[in-house]
């Protein structure tokens, strides 16, 4: 029977995660956090592989004492946020407008001491590479770590991640068959008209008006084009324009991403998105300057290790319920760009009633660590001893 980790102990797990919280690094400044986990490696007997990813990316590979067999790949990301942390505990962030919002910390923790324990019990046959990524947050450190070629340099036949999950309780797991998260678009929009007095609007051209209707319209390729059986959301983050009030401003600028799980839909959106803009510029005799962006795929697991990973955790002291049934989330992850070349799953792990991701308050629950420790443990050993 699958046990619970007991090496790296708790409180060892609990160091180490508090260490990272401390000293949080955005997408491709990870040079504190990767020189820790290296030293953690090597102080466990492993020479990990440096400057991966854009430079910051590390790999290790744990041999099994059984010889020769499969390889496999297991991922964690290890970036912070640009977010000042609001939480009044001991080992907060120690830089300013810089957290972990997301638990990458966590993730980093959890894989850590699962390379730790593999190390010293390879009961296993083949390989296992434990990826630490950077850059995960927008940045897109999978694209760059698979195009760099992690794939070439570490072959594998299969890859998985996993992501603490808040709302879902400590104990309970979440396993899709399919899609898991969405593909996530960026784009920004710059309308150019002719500025004019508030009291004279027909001087000018009025960008506000053309903007304003513009994001209403932008709501029907959702509620109206999209089929009611395929999600899709369109949001509109950022609208900056003016800064009087008796002036109508020459431009308006719009941000923001479009998501959904459907490669056809995603194009379809793309494009749809594109007339609409030009035929309210046309409409309104304005200039448009249109900036559309794919950023990541949609995160897809594969049916058969989907169930693998199921079956692991339905054994695993600890883990009281496994959701097989969750929707999935509109949420993105670059995971999906390693999915896309090397087949694999992508779980989520319950972090109890904590806030949100990428919200200042939200903390990863250090009582899950010893379950994702055990929890690839066990995976390695099902995949490479079976």
């Amino acid at each position: 029977m699958n046990q619970i980790a007991s090496y790296p102990d708790p409180k060892t797990l609990t160091a180490w995660r508090h260490d990272f919280h401390r000293h949080p690094e955005i997408a491709f400044e990870e040079t504190r956090t990767s020189e820790r986990i290296v030293a953690i490696l090597r102080e466990n007997g492993l020479e990990p592989v440096t400057g991966l990813g854009g430079g910051t990316g590390v790999v290790v590979t744990i041999d099994g004492r059984h010889g020769a067999g499969r390889r496999i790949g297991l991922r964690a990301d290890i970036d912070a946020l640009p977010i000042e942390e609001l939480n009044d505990v001991d080992y907060r962030s120690t830089t300013p407008g810089r957290m972990h919002a997301c638990g990458h910390d966590g993730h980093t923790t959890m894989l850590l001491g699962a390379a730790c324990a593999l190390a010293k019990d390879p009961d296993f046959a083949g390989q296992v590479h434990c990826i630490f990524q950077p850059a995960e947050e927008s940045e897109g450190g999978g694209r760059v770590m698979v195009e760099k070629g992690l794939f070439e340099r570490f072959p594998m036949e299969a890859v998985y991640g996993l992501h603490n999950w808040p709302g879902l309780a400590v104990g309970e797991a979440a396993v899709h068959d399919g899609p898991v998260m969405a593909a996530f678009d960026v784009f920004t929009l710059k309308l150019t008209g002719r500025g004019c007095h508030a009291a004279m609007p027909h001087l000018g051209t009025d960008v506000v008006l053309a903007a304003c209707q513009l994001a209403n319209q932008l709501q029907g390729l959702i509620s109206r084009e999209t089929p009611p059986h395929q999600s899709a959301v369109l949001s509109i983050t950022q609208f900056h324009a003016g800064d009087a009030y008796n002036v109508i401003p020459e431009t308006v600028e719009l941000r923001g991403t479009v998501r959904c799980f459907d490669a056809a839909l995603k194009a379809r959106l793309e494009q749809r998105f594109r007339d609409a803009v030009a035929a309210t510029a046309q409409f309104h005799g304005l200039k448009a300057d249109f900036d559309y962006q794919a950023r990541y795929p949609a995160t897809i697991n594969a049916p058969g290790h989907a169930t693998r990973c199921a079956e692991v955790l339905d054994g695993l002291p600890g883990i009281d319920k496994v959701h097989r049934d969750l929707a999935p989330s509109m949420g993105s992850e670059d995971f999906a760009f390693m999915l896309n070349r090397c087949p694999g799953a992508y779980i989520w792990l319950g972090n109890g009633d904590s806030a949100a991701l990428h919200n200042p308050a939200y903390d990863f629950n250090d009582a899950i660590s010893p379950l994702g420790v055990a929890y690839w443990q066990a995976l390695v050993k099902k995949l490479l001893n079976d």
